[in-house]
């Protein structure tokens, strides 16, 4: 079959990373796998590199880069958020409370979307608000399945423990009772990408005076089918 685009120079590139899909590779290793010439090889690694979509690991041999997988979070945030509205408006009509979804973006967490109760007193977090990473059963989620030198980081000055991470992952889920906002209590679930690596935090919010000071009793339940409903999704897509 002829993979041919008719641009060289792009058909070698992906030529490369396609070798590199099965894991780590050597220059010797890129040249076997690719037909490439050594230097040509050579030259696109390198120019690859610096577009960071190549890296190299400890033994210097070259990787796919970090930003594929910022590429690959793009594409599935996209299908993300085309699942979630439905999803977030069930979890709201099941619970009776606003529903939420969070992504991390660096040091901060940010809404994506919503589904906001119809009356009475609300928890209302608007679409694009960006909250702390330091507090919150969403932030906890999005902390607990962290690699452990980014979760030590994570965790200094933060509302929560090491050992209240271990619970969640445990648990599945996480609650929190007034932690980033006086009165108010949420529910958190995760939800994972085709990797099972977790992508987002599902969410219930309102005042503890309705949601009571053990939430995830009420609501947890709820909470992880929808974030797995998301998963799912996320899985027949990817």
């Amino acid at each position: 079959m002829d993979n041919s685009s008719g641009v060289g120079v792009l058909d070698k590139a992906a030529l490369v990373l396609s070798a590199l899909e099965s894991g780590p590779a050597t220059l010797a290793g890129l040249v076997a796998a690719t037909g490439l010439a050594r230097p040509t090889a050579h030259r696109l690694a390198v120019a690859l590199e610096h577009h960071r979509m190549v890296a190299r690991d400890m033994q210097g041999r070259f990787i796919l880069g970090p930003r594929m997988a910022e590429l690959a979070a793009a594409a599935g945030e996209d299908r993300l958020l085309a699942t979630a509205g439905p999803v977030l408006t069930h979890l709201r009509d099941v619970t009776g409370e606003s529903a939420q979804l969070y992504r991390r973006q660096g040091d901060m967490r940010i809404c994506v979307a919503a589904a906001e109760r119809l009356s009475g007193l609300r928890d209302t977090v608007p679409v694009g608000s960006t909250l702390t990473m330091k507090a919150g059963s969403s932030a906890q989620i999005l902390m607990a399945w962290e690699e452990p030198e980014r979760l030590h980081r994570g965790l200094q000055g933060a509302r929560f423990t090491a050992t209240a991470l271990s619970g969640v992952r445990r648990r599945g889920w996480a609650q929190s009772i007034g932690e980033r906002e006086p009165g108010v209590a949420s529910v958190s679930a995760p939800v994972r990408g085709p990797s099972n690596r977790v992508v987002a935090a599902v969410s219930v919010s309102g005042p503890i005076e309705r949601l009571t000071r053990h939430p995830g009793r009420m609501h947890a339940q709820a909470v992880i089918d929808a974030a797995g409903r998301l998963s799912e999704a996320l899985r027949r897509t990817g």
